[in-house]
């Protein structure tokens, strides 16, 4: 993988984007205005539509068909996530205009964690090829659970027992951070408030990773694929957070839609014992049209959570 140019060129583009984006965009703390928060949003998925044009010169149509369905399952299996990143820039009472930061430095770690479980599993899947299946029983579970859970409020985050345990052991000040995520106050260094939100922002984003790193393998086993099409998702949606979270509660129907998808490709992975041989172009279809028709279920049938 290491010798191949999409790994390379993977992280050059995302190295400069990040680069741009912490040295132009924000170079100074601020708020986003919904232009900005637009057009740096479309300039991300650009880059992902763009990077699966070099997918396919280099892998072939059925590596960029695979491509473009792990994008769009880690895109709509994020989608939550925004939601939850919300409830915690708000339960810490996080200025808007440090947003981004968080995110930022959200993402740099989402990079790492991801990359670690991708290539691990990449390794034991090759050695074990039956790990699949348990990553197939275990999508079809989450679907399964997800697709008749109860309506619920939005978690208590004082009740978190991670978050308990964070205040527990580490030295927090709730005195005015400025931006920064560690202060000192004569010898000693305290972490702030900023510091536990990004804390608990990798968490959820670790969380969230049980669900959608097996739903990749479900689609691509190819680990340049895996990581390309996951990196990109979350630093997409983390673009659109601004965007997002003012109406992602709106489309309720989504949820039912991620969990068939979670079903179908859960399934899927079962496909060799059955002497069944389903497609990339398939998947991406149904992915697409399931999750296009509970967006449009949503936008028809309005309905409170």
């Amino acid at each position: 993988m290491l010798e191949h140019p999409v790994f390379w060129t993977f992280c050059g583009v995302v190295g400069a984007y990040l680069l741009l984006d912490l040295g132009v965009f924000h170079k100074q703390a601020h708020s986003l205005t919904l232009r900005q928060a637009a057009g740096q949003s479309l300039l991300i998925v650009l880059i992902a539509l763009g990077f699966g044009v070099l997918v396919y010169t280099q892998k072939g149509i059925n590596a960029t068909l695979e491509y473009y369905s792990a994008y769009i399952m880690e895109y709509a299996l994020s989608m939550d996530n925004i939601f939850v990143i919300l409830l915690i820039m708000r339960y810490f009472s996080i200025e808007p205009q440090y947003y981004h930061k968080v995110l930022f430095w959200g993402v740099i770690g989402a990079m790492v964690m991801r990359g670690i479980f991708i290539f691990a599993g990449v390794l034991l899947v090759r050695q074990f090829h039956w790990v699949l299946y348990i990553f197939g029983g275990f999508l079809v579970w989450a679907g399964i659970r997800n697709l008749f859970k109860k309506e619920e409020g939005p978690p208590d985050l004082s009740k978190n027992p991670i978050l308990r345990l964070l205040t527990r052991y580490l030295r927090i000040t709730t005195a005015p951070h400025q931006g920064r995520f560690v202060i000192r106050r004569g010898d000693k260094r305290f972490f702030t408030l900023l510091a536990l939100a990004l804390l608990m922002v990798e968490l959820t984003d670790l969380v969230f990773a049980v669900d959608s790193i097996p739903a990749a393998f479900a689609i691509t086993q190819d680990d340049e694929v895996l990581f390309s099409s996951n990196i990109l998702a979350v630093m997409g949606l983390r673009s659109m957070f601004f965007l997002l979270a003012a109406v992602i509660q709106r489309f309720w129907a989504l949820e039912y839609g991620i969990s068939l998808v979670l079903i179908g490709i859960g399934l899927k992975m079962f496909q060799d014992l059955v002497g069944l041989h389903i497609g990339p172009e398939v998947s991406l279809i149904f992915i697409l049209s399931t999750l296009s028709f509970s967006v449009l279920l949503s936008l028809i049938i309005r309905r409170e959570r």
